[in-house]
C-alpha cells in the first residue's frame, strides 16, 4: 500500500492534544528540535504499534463516555425535557461518534502500514510443516515407581478433597447472599 499516515503541523490527524505521539528515540537531534518530515516516514514498526496502542486506549476512553452519556439519558416516559438539554448531549454524542469513527481509520492506516513494514518478517506457510522422509524418533517411557504412583494418589485424593470444601463454601455464601438480598427486598 502507498497510502502513508496522515500528519498535520502539530502531530498525528484525529489525535487529541494530550496524546500526541513523541518521536522514537534519536529521531529528534540533540538540540530538542523537531526531526525533519523524511524522518518521520521511516517510523519503526514498533513505535507505529505504540500508537495503535494509544488509538486503541482513545477508541475504549470514547466508547466509555458514550455509554456514560446514553446511560444519563432518561428515556422518554411522559417527563418533558428541556430541549436544550436534549440537543447538548445529541451534540456530545454525534462529536464523539465522529472522533470513534476518526480513531478506527486512524487503527486501521496504523495496521495496514505495519503490516506492509514487516511483510518480510512473516514466515510462509510452508517453513511451518514438518519435514519430509524424517524418521520420528520414538522416546521410550519407563513405568512410574510404586511410590510416585502413591504420591500420585494421595495428591489427587488432597485436591478432591479441597474441590469439595470449596464447593461446599461456595454453595453456603450463594445461600447467604440469596438470604441478604431477600432481606433487602422484604425491607423497601
Amino acid at each position: 500500500m502507498a497510502a502513508s499516515l496522515p500528519q498535520k503541523a502539530g502531530g498525528m490527524a484525529g489525535m487529541p492534544p494530550q496524546h500526541q505521539p513523541h518521536p522514537p528515540p534519536g529521531a529528534a537531534s540533540a538540540t530538542g528540535q523537531q526531526p525533519p518530515q523524511g524522518a518521520l516516514r521511516e517510523i519503526s514498526p514498533v513505535f507505529l504499534c505504540r500508537i495503535g496502542q494509544e488509538t486503541v486506549q482513545d477508541i475504549v476512553t470514547r466508547t466509555m463516555e458514550i455509554f456514560q452519556i446514553t446511560r444519563a439519558t432518561q428515556l422518554p416516559n411522559g417527563v418533558t425535557q428541556s430541549q436544550a438539554m436534549y440537543q447538548d448531549r445529541f451534540g456530545k454524542l454525534q462529536e464523539h461518534l465522529r472522533q470513534l469513527a476518526l480513531l478506527f481509520r486512524k487503527l486501521r492506516l496504523l495496521y495496514e502500514r505495519c503490516v506492509e513494514m514487516t511483510s518480510d518478517l512473516q514466515e510462509e506457510s510452508s517453513e511451518l510443516l514438518p519435514y519430509v522422509g524424517e524418521e520420528l524418533v520414538t522416546v521410550k517411557v519407563e513405568p512410574c515407581s510404586s511410590a510416585v504412583n502413591q504420591e500420585r494418589r494421595e495428591v489427587l485424593e488432597k485436591v478432591r478433597q479441597k474441590n469439595q470444601e470449596m464447593k461446599v463454601l461456595m454453595d453456603q455464601m450463594r445461600n447467604l447472599l440469596w438470604d441478604v438480598n431477600a432481606m433487602l427486598t422484604h425491607r423497601k
